[in-house]
Parts: C-alpha cells; structure tokens; sequence
C-alpha cells in the first residue's frame, strides 16, 4: 500500500463575514503535497497565503472542502483531537520567533514535549538533540536575548523539529532577518529537507521562495501556479552544502 500524502486539499473554500459583506479568502484549493516535499507558498498581501497556511497548520476550519493531514480527514478530529495534532504532527516556525523571553534555548525547545506529557530526562535529550541539528548545542543555556536573531530561528526551528512532527509548517520565517542571514536559515531549511523532513514555507518573496523544490502561488485565493524548481540556489559562500547549513546565524 503507498504511503498517503502528508497535506491533500479537494475544494478547500474560507469565507469570513465582514459586517453585511462575505469575503471569499479562498476560493476552492486542491493541493497535494506528499512526504518528504519542500513546498513554497506564496502570493501578495491578501492573495489567501496565509489562510491556507492556517487551514494546513488546523489552526482554522475551512467553510467548505475537505483536508486529509496523513490520511485522516480533519474534519472528523475533535477539538483535543486537533490540539494533540498541532502539538505532534505538526511543527511551526514563526516570523517572530515565539520564544519565552526568560526560558533558556534548552527550555523553549523542551516545551512541546512538556505540553505532551514526556519525561524530564526525554526532554532534555530530544531537546538537546534537535539544538544539534540547527547547530546551537552551545548555545542552549542561553537565553533569547543573549542570541542573534538568526540563533533564535534557529532555536524555533528545533522546538518545531522536537516532535518528530510529519509537517514543518514556516510562516515568513526570515521576515524578521537581515539577508545574509535570511540565506543562512533558508541553507538551513534546505539541509533539513535533505534529511527527509516534510517542509512547507509561506511567503511573499520570489527569491525565499525559489529555495523551495516546489513553488504554490497563490492568488485571489486560487492556485495560480505550480512549478517545480530546477535547482534551489546555494548558500552564500558555501562550499560542501549540508555544513554551510550548520553555520551559525
């Protein structure tokens, strides 16, 4: 039997009431994204984007259509059943980081684990070991403040990694980084789906995106597009791919 896709959408609709007006966000999106997939999702301010970002991270409920997240329809999950979801099988990495200003790095790592009931000596180990995939072990008794923005992307990217979760979810994840660095965590992305990792990115940059294996643009709420990238652009200065990836930002 094939493994199922992680992401599959037939129709997906959101409309949102705005006082006596409706606006249709999304207007009926199929996507299929399977396992192992580095997806980009972009489109202009108001294009939908960020809807269908909320919809694929079970965040929010669409109006109409259907959403499969590993082979189970969403629709059917409670609402426990979708918070263990969101805590285990998906792992999101955000524009501002969310980082608990007086956690050190180990700790906001620690955090998904703890809301999932796992044992203080697991914690640590699977926290310590996903700070090693970004290339941050030295940096886990810091705090947020003692570390450049890049390290602190890259401290929420382990804590969205410490679930083994199916999806990396990235929404504008280099939005709040200066180029150079913005780069270094986009090699970083590209590392990780070299591992295997399911990945899917949202943003309104050509050139963020175009890292990305696969490009979703999204407008008026339709799929306007979907390309294939021939080859996703190196690192800067990098020679040897997969260690530029573990560079400190």
């Amino acid at each position: 039997m094939s493994t199922p896709p992680v992401i599959r959408t037939l129709g997906l609709t959101r409309e949102f009431a705005m006082g006596s007006t409706t606006v249709r966000a999304l207007r009926g999106v199929d996507l299929v994204i399977a396992r192992g997939e580095y997806v980009a999702i972009m489109g202009p301010s108001g294009s939908g984007k960020s809807t269908l970002m909320n919809l694929i991270g079970c965040l929010d409920t669409p109006t109409e259509g259907e959403y499969w997240l590993n082979g189970q329809p969403v629709a059917d999950l409670s609402p426990d059943q979708l918070a263990r979801i969101r805590n285990r099988e998906i792992g999101f990495v955000f524009q501002s980081f969310n980082l608990l200003a007086r956690a050190s790095a180990l700790r906001n790592v620690e955090l998904p684990l703890i809301y999932g009931g796992v044992s203080p000596k697991e914690r640590r180990e699977r926290a310590a070991e996903a700070l090693r995939q970004v290339d941050l072990v030295d940096r886990m008794d810091h705090r947020p403040n003692e570390l450049s923005g890049g390290q602190r992307q890259r401290v929420s990217i382990a804590r969205a990694l410490v679930t083994q979760p199916a999806l990396l979810l990235a929404d504008e994840p280099t939005g709040n980084l200066d180029s150079k660095t913005s780069h270094e965590i986009m090699a970083l992305f590209r590392h990780l789906s070299e591992q295997g990792n399911t990945i899917v990115l949202v943003t309104h940059e050509r050139d963020i995106a175009e890292h990305a294996r696969r490009v979703v643009t999204i407008r008026d709420g339709l799929v306007a597009s979907d390309e294939a990238m021939v080859a996703a652009p190196p690192p800067p200065h990098a020679e040897g791919g997969a260690a530029a990836a573990g560079a400190p930002a």
